[in-house]
């Protein structure tokens, strides 16, 4: 009797495929590069596994194309990549890695907002560019964190895993949520409010939420016009939760003072988006969970979820 047959989209440790390769047969795509949706849409056909990365979209297409798909393994914790209702219909399992990238994310969060707040990555530019001639008293001047107040809309695990370390800053931290936390506030003293509250309170603003039909332009320009003057504005969630037109908007008219991107609408961001003309924007490239570390467990733990549904064991971590 053939085994199961496994498609991984991206090329993965030896370890992870050693892993697969214990209850099926394993086709890998073996470039860093996004595998081309030509290519899936023909492995999908004889695939009782997919491994896939947010950048291959599980929708209705591919879904018909299907035969005998049991099981779509996402390797991340977002999931808006995948028409999960299409997938319910069908039988087929869907899987996302919790937990174990929020301490990552959380520090890339920090990192972020440090770096905007204190102009880190500008005055590094600033300096290998020769502009570096003497010392004034408000030379590449930012705004202080330590004391400051921080607001984080959607308090999940790393909103929560954001807050420990302001709480280390002594931030006075505000929160925006569907529901109350309490260990959270227990914790770290944090404050649940509404959103204009926040808005009009924060000195750093980090969006944590999920990109669903409710959070899509969460942020927008009548939401960037409550926030201060002096206010930073970090997002490590979706890039299709914030209007970006609006964010620009906001940036260059002196609405807020400065932002931090890690994620975009349209992701490579292109080379010519007005945001990366900014000064005053620290951009990165979707890299919230990218340590060595992080990365090799949410491959394992996607792995580990289509073992179990090929075991005929449920999956560990189902939508």
């Amino acid at each position: 009797m053939s085994k199961p047959q496994v498609f991984v989209t991206r090329k993965l440790t030896n370890e992870v495929i050693a892993m697969l390769e214990t209850v099926a047969d394993v086709k890998q795509w073996e470039e860093d590069t996004p595998v081309s949706r030509e290519k899936l849409l023909e492995e999908i056909e004889h695939a009782d596994a997919v491994l896939t990365m947010l950048t291959e979209r599980v929708d209705e297409e591919l879904l018909a194309r299907a035969k005998k798909l049991r099981i779509v393994a996402n390797m991340a914790v977002g999931y808006d990549n995948i028409d999960v209702p299409a997938c319910k219909r069908r039988g087929i399992a869907v899987t996302n890695t919790p937990d174990v990238l929020t301490e990552a994310t959380a520090d890339l969060a920090f990192a972020l907002l440090l770096a905007t707040g204190r102009r880190v990555t500008e005055a590094n530019r600033f300096l290998l560019a020769g502009e570096w001639t003497s010392w004034s008293p408000y030379l590449m001047a930012g705004q202080s964190v330590y004391g400051a107040t921080l607001g984080i809309i959607g308090m999940g695990r790393i909103g929560e895993a954001v807050a420990q370390r302001a709480a280390g800053f002594n931030m006075r931290i505000l929160y925006h949520n569907r529901n109350r936390k309490e260990e959270a506030e227990a914790k770290t003293g944090a404050r649940l409010v509404g959103l204009e509250e926040l808005l009009q309170e924060a000195d750093y603003v980090v969006l944590l939420t999920p990109l669903t039909a409710e959070t899509k332009h969460l942020m927008g320009a009548h939401e960037f016009s409550l926030m201060k003057k002096s206010a930073v504005f970090v997002n490590v969630s979706r890039g299709g939760t914030v209007d970006e037109a609006a964010l620009h908007h906001a940036l260059t008219t002196g609405q807020i003072w400065a932002a931090g991107l890690d994620v975009f609408a349209q992701e490579p961001v292109p080379l010519d988006h007005p945001l990366l003309a900014l000064k005053n924007v620290v951009a990165l490239p979707h890299i919230g969970s990218a340590t060595i570390q992080t990365r090799n467990e949410m491959a394992s733990l996607a792995a580990a979820n289509i073992v179990a549904v090929l075991s005929g064991k449920e999956p560990l971590t189902a939508l």
